[in-house]
């Protein structure tokens, strides 16, 4: 896993507030989905225990499927990249 400045960031953010679900093998983790680029976004969970670097992440509400890269994980936010 690699930690990023988030000052550092090249990509604007937009603030939101979304229903997602992290999915991976046959768990599925509900997340509130805080900010989004056109590169990634940030989510909060309840506890990133289990959480792998990599997963899939399908948006509620806009009924999209992406795959995802953690690229840096803070307290019950977790920063991650489209791939």
């Amino acid at each position: 896993m690699t930690i990023i400045d988030l000052d550092a960031r090249k990509a604007q953010r937009r603030r939101v507030l979304d229903t997602g679900l992290i999915r991976f093998g046959d768990m599925s983790i509900s997340c509130a989905i805080r900010n989004v680029s056109n590169g990634g976004l940030a989510l909060d969970v309840g506890s990133q225990v289990g959480i792998p670097d990599q997963f899939t992440l399908f948006v509620v509400a806009a009924k999209k499927t992406y795959s995802c890269n953690v690229v840096w994980r803070e307290g019950s936010r977790i920063g991650v990249v489209f791939c």
